[in-house]
This record gives C-alpha cells, sequence and structure tokens, in this order.
C-alpha cells in the first residue's frame, strides 16, 4: 500500500511530533534516570533506620512500590515467619515486612553482616512503637514480646525461634494486666 505525498508528509511529523515528546516525558520523569549503585544504597539505609521518621518513609514507599521500581528492591515478605504475626493480639505484621525488607535487601546487595545489627535494632524499636499504641495494661505483655521476638533475630537471625513458653508468660501478664484495669474501673 502506497501513502499519498500529504499522508507521508503527516505521518512523519507525528512521528517526529511523537519522539520529542517521549524525549521531554524521559527529561521530566525522576524514574527516567537510572538509579545509581550509590543511590540505591543510600536509599536503602534511609528506610531501615531504627528512628520512627525511617519506618514512615518506608510505608510510604512500601504502598506506593511502583514509584520505586527502578531501584529493584524486594518487597517480598513472610511478616514474621512460622511465629504469629499478631501475638496475643498484637499486631506485628508491619515490623516483621519491614525487617524482611531489610535483611533481603542487604543480603542482595552483599551487605547484610555489616547492617544487620541496626536491621535488628530497628525491628526492635518499630516493635516497641506498635506496643506503645496498646493500652498501659497490656503494654507490659505487648513489651515482652517485643523483647523475645528481637532476641530470636538477634541471636538466631529469625523470629521462628519464638518458643511456646514466651507466648504464654506474656499471655500470663497480659492477663494480670487487664485483670488490674477491671479492678481499678
Amino acid at each position: 500500500m502506497f501513502l499519498s505525498l500529504s499522508a507521508e508528509s503527516t505521518l512523519k511529523r507525528a512521528g517526529t511530533v511523537l519522539v520529542s515528546m517521549l524525549a521531554v516525558l524521559a527529561i521530566a520523569s525522576p524514574a527516567a534516570a537510572a538509579v545509581t549503585p550509590q543511590q540505591k544504597a543510600t536509599t536503602l539505609a534511609g528506610f531501615t533506620q531504627t528512628s520512627a521518621t525511617s519506618y514512615n518513609t518506608w510505608n510510604s514507599a512500601r504502598q506506593n512500590q511502583d514509584a520505586w521500581a527502578e531501584y529493584g528492591f524486594d518487597w517480598s515478605t513472610d511478616y514474621c515467619s512460622s511465629s504469629p504475626d499478631n501475638p496475643l493480639g498484637f499486631d506485628f505484621t508491619l515490623s516483621c515486612y519491614r525487617h524482611d525488607f531489610g535483611y533481603r535487601n542487604y543480603k542482595a546487595a552483599g551487605t547484610f553482616s555489616a547492617n544487620k545489627s541496626r536491621l535488628d535494632s530497628a525491628f526492635y524499636a518499630d516493635l516497641k512503637r506498635k506496643c506503645a499504641t496498646y493500652s498501659t495494661a497490656t503494654r507490659p505483655a505487648c513489651y515482652s514480646l517485643a523483647w523475645v521476638y528481637y532476641q530470636a533475630v538477634s541471636i538466631f537471625g529469625s523470629i521462628s525461634a519464638v518458643r511456646q513458653s514466651d507466648l504464654d508468660a506474656a499471655a500470663e501478664l497480659k492477663a494480670q494486666g487487664l485483670k488490674a484495669e477491671a479492678n481499678a474501673a
């Protein structure tokens, strides 16, 4: 099929305009520039500090993973592994998720051992911040479990090391706190 000279000229102009528009979009888009290893390392470090700001920044990125696609982060998680994600009703899922994020991405970067201690400390800080949201009656049980979960990852590298006896001791603390709260009311 042959196009008239006028139609061919129009298609060439449209193609030129399209290429120009794509070039402008590539320049204007922050994702268009390739992420350097240093940028990825800096961003990963920013997402895995012990502060609430670091946690909130990571969580915002987690909720908008497409914006971070060029970084190639591993966002997969098994939450709290084989330990309960919500022990005694305390929601540890996002704390475990961020911990998995740190472990998986630092392992992929080959810098895990240099960062493990900080990742575990950030995990513990996240758990304690979560515990602070619960009532004063149940908070000691939550803090007890936070310590157990932290010790499991710190010593064994996995939350799978949490024992039923640890969960039972925290359940007793929670029951005592709730009983004291009921008696005070």
